[in-house]
């Protein structure tokens, strides 16, 4: 599970609308990855349209921001046209970038244990090295949160 100052671990995903996203061709730039259990669900698209909300002010800075979930491209296409997300999302079928990240983790609700992502997100420096990470997060706040931290670097 990687953490602050370790190197992001790397990878290369589809993502909405088509084509691949490699986030070592992203250095030298700041890089925000939101990992998020499932598309369209509500904690889910709060924090989707948050990020969406927010998109130009990362740019701003530098920044550029992805959702990661297990979701396939196809739903991520619909979970943005009906939300107008502006966020570009990646598709983890595979969970092994959830993993890599550590994100993949064992949940318990109401008693039954099951797979999911933890709701995390991890801001790269232009470095390609783990400047920030949340855990378990909470989605109030968040989004300008995380703008904050990154606006810091």
């Amino acid at each position: 599970m990687p953490d602050v100052t370790d190197i992001a671990p790397d990878f290369t995903l589809p993502r909405d609308g088509g084509g691949e996203v490699t986030l070592s061709d992203l250095r030298g730039g700041t890089v925000v990855l939101f990992f998020y259990p499932r598309d369209d669900t509500p904690g889910c698209t709060k924090e989707s349209i948050g990020f969406s909300e927010q998109l130009q002010a990362f740019a701003d800075v530098g920044a550029q921001v992805f959702g990661i979930s297990r979701d396939s491209v196809a739903k991520h296409d619909k979970f943005v046209a009906k939300h107008s997300l502006t966020t570009p999302l990646l598709s983890d079928e595979g969970s092994s970038v959830c993993e890599d990240y550590g994100v993949w983790v064992e949940k318990n609700m109401y008693g039954r244990k099951s797979m999911g992502i933890e709701r995390s997100t991890f801001v790269i420096g232009s470095d390609g090295k783990i400047a920030h990470a949340w855990r378990k997060v909470k989605v109030p706040g968040h989004v300008d949160e995380v703008l904050e931290a990154v606006r810091a670097l």
